[in-house]
């Protein structure tokens, strides 16, 4: 589960930062807005998995106590 929101959040600056960079060049607009909106949609996808509910607990954080044991 680590890797998983390591990747959705480097996946997530990279879009912003590719969105960024396209919304500068003429004729990419469309393109740039659709990576900005790809990128608010792992950012909510990772506060969901992150973010802790009012008892504490966080969904990854439940994931990782499901798992066998090493």
């Amino acid at each position: 589960m680590d890797i998983t929101l390591s990747l959705l959040v480097l996946t997530t600056v990279a879009l912003v930062l590719g969105g960024a960079a396209l919304f500068r060049r003429e004729g990419y607009r469309k393109q740039a807005v659709l990576m900005l909106v790809l990128a608010a949609v792992m950012a909510a996808n990772i506060a969901i998995l992150t973010v802790p509910t009012p008892g504490g607990k966080s969904l990854s954080g439940e994931v990782q106590k499901e798992q066998a044991p090493e």
